[in-house]
């Protein structure tokens, strides 16, 4: 899927200028945007946790996000979207029966921030003649960064692996007027991450290996200005 989408943004960059270079002859529109919006991110989060199995639970949460926008044709733009979260974490059903535990027991993972810097490729309808009702869809990638972990007070360190996942949008504008409108978007992101708990503080050389998806869905709403 990732190289589907890849394949995706580099045919949609590539055709962009030759459409750009026919439409500016005809039409005149503000080539840039911004939004402030704020957000819920909701994980659908999973995990294959190695030594003590169980699941993982990760935190909604609420936050402002800010994205820029440009218009290489009236239809055609690409989007950055940034913004950061922090989510809480625990596993859950875990068996910790090993060092003196319970066979079902949720550990406190502490807390992350994650940094999913998010580039799109999207393509902006134009329904209605008066143009005051704009929906878009786009489809990008993101890089997301693990920071700032607070591993809390059950395990002595916690690690989380950056990478790269996808993104599939959709949305749209309500002009107020020229330069003001309203946004309404939803982003669906798929990301997964390697994550290693150090336990030794529990049992010598303990160590305890995750694979974790996230796949968060984002859900915003704000307001926005042409320039």
């Amino acid at each position: 899927m990732k190289k589907v989408i890849f394949a995706f943004l580099a045919v949609s960059f590539l055709t962009l200028n030759a459409q750009t270079k026919e439409e500016n002859k005809t039409q005149d529109f503000k080539k840039w945007q911004a939004r402030l919006r704020g957000i819920a991110v909701i994980p659908y989060e999973s995990a294959k946790i190695g030594v003590i199995g169980g699941d993982v639970a990760i935190s909604n949460t609420f936050v402002p996000e800010l994205d820029f926008t440009y218009f290489f044709t009236e239809h055609f733009a690409a989007e950055l979207i940034l913004g950061t979260t922090k989510h809480d974490v625990n596993t859950v059903g875990s068996n910790i029966s090993a060092i003196g535990g319970p066979t079902n027991y949720n550990v406190d993972l502490g807390s992350v921030y994650l940094l999913p810097p998010t580039l799109t490729a999207q393509y902006h309808f134009s329904p209605f003649a008066e143009k005051v009702f704009k929906p878009y869809v786009g489809a990008g990638v993101n890089y997301t960064i693990f920071y700032n972990v607070d591993e809390g007070s059950t395990v002595k360190n916690i690690s989380y692996k950056n990478n790269v996942g996808y993104a599939f949008q959709v949305g749209f504008d309500l002009m107020l007027n020229e330069k003001f409108f309203i946004n309404v978007d939803a982003k669906k992101l798929f990301l997964k991450t390697d994550v290693t708990v150090d336990a030794s503080n529990l049992a010598p050389g303990l160590s305890i290996p995750a694979d974790v998806t996230i796949n968060p869905l984002v859900l915003g709403m704000g307001v926005g200005m042409k320039f």
